[in-house]
């Protein structure tokens, strides 16, 4: 253990003495890990259902939402003609959560792939593999852990037909016609509708670690943390608000774009005819953002759930000591979770002084 470690648990050691001296301590309830949604709410959309706490992940469909449960279920509201928020059962066993135009997916521990609501046809035999999911207004996306993208649904614009070679790919994004694969050399691959240059990355394809489609554009998120977008412009979504740096994760819909920053506050611009970009305040604590056709959704940080599990309890302390000491490493060993948990004093910086503050949460203070 490195010398900053061994410090980080003096700190933890002599802390948690406090709180075995404290009458009560024992399982504090989900307290955050919430929900914030805005924008258009006709649908209801942005109606987040009690209780709303406790969410792993968020997804956005064109006007319904989602969002995963430490319990492995997954709760959706908004629009529902087509069953797009009836969750097949059983509700459980989910590990990520994806919205299309009007139907939904969800991703199993077991690596399969469960679909509901408007019928595209079922997921490709062998539905098993799969490590990731992405949904388009009439198309899904499947990427499996061994590099490859299984595309089914409509095909209209060639949204389905993978470019060869379909290998290499480790993330992957869905607009209403087009899609997008990120390659583990940091470039993307993009096919289908063409129309408004939304499969047409820019140079130098390179870098990217990340990728977002829209209606008629794409994102991509480089590693110094600038963001690229290309395609459809009629409102601005392509016009990344300076400074363009900083950023953690995008998001995009039909004519809007999202930039989560490191700093946990969200980024919003383009179409914004029913305040999809208006973050609503306090813009910060967010460790995932997502978006709908016009509406947009934030998740917030759970303090001090450093496994994840929906509870506080001493089974996070381990976590936490590294998450302190190893941000890196804890990333690794809890891909699930968002480092921002550990801002147990919400502060926005992760350091041994957040031990004192976790205490203090665990201890029901």
């Amino acid at each position: 253990m490195t010398g900053h470690a061994c410090r980080i648990g003096f700190f933890i050691t002599a802390a948690l003495a406090t709180v075995c001296m404290l009458s009560a301590v024992s399982t504090a309830a989900a307290q955050e890990g919430t929900i914030v949604a805005w924008g258009w709410n006709d649908r209801g959309q942005c109606n987040v259902p009690a209780p709303n706490s406790g969410f792993l992940a968020v997804a956005g469909g064109g006007e319904h939402s989602l969002g995963l449960k430490p319990d492995g279920s997954i709760v959706a509201w908004g629009r529902n003609d087509y069953g797009q928020c009836n969750v097949s059962a059983p509700n459980s066993g989910f590990v990520a959560v994806a919205g299309g135009g009007f139907h939904s997916l969800g991703l199993k521990t077991d690596g399969s792939i469960v679909a509901w609501g408007y019928d595209l046809g079922p997921v490709p035999a062998p539905n098993s593999g799969f490590v990731a999911i992405a949904g388009g207004r009439y198309h899904s996306l499947g990427l499996k852990a061994d590099g490859s993208i299984v595309a089914w649904g409509w095909n209209g614009y060639g949204q389905c037909d993978v470019p060869a070679p379909n290998s290499g790919f480790v993330g992957i994004a869905a607009g209403v016609s087009h899609s997008l694969g990120l390659k583990a050399d940091g470039s993307i691959v993009a096919w289908g509708w063409n129309y408004y240059g939304q499969c047409n990355v820019p140079a130098p394809n390179s870098g990217f670690g990340a990728v977002a489609a829209g209606g008629y554009h794409s994102l991509g998120l480089e590693a110094d943390a600038s963001i690229v977008a290309w395609g459809f412009n009629d409102y601005g979504q392509c016009d990344v608000p300076a400074p363009n740096s900083d950023f953690g994760a995008v998001a995009a819909s039909d004519h809007h774009s999202l930039g989560l920053k490191a700093d946990g506050s969200i980024v919003a611009w383009g179409d914004n005819g029913y305040g999809q970009c208006n973050v609503p305040a306090p813009n910060t604590d967010f460790v995932a953002v997502a978006a709908g056709y016009y509406h947009s959704l934030g998740l917030k940080a759970f303090h001090g759930d450093l496994n994840c599990d929906g509870v506080l309890n001493f089974d996070d302390i381990n976590p936490l000591l590294l998450a302190l000491s190893d941000p890196a490493a804890y990333t690794a060993a809890f891909p699930w979770c968002h480092l921002l948990n550990a801002d147990c004093n919400t502060d926005g910086t992760i350091n041994s002084d957040d031990i004192d503050a976790f205490v203090e949460i665990l201890s029901g203070g």
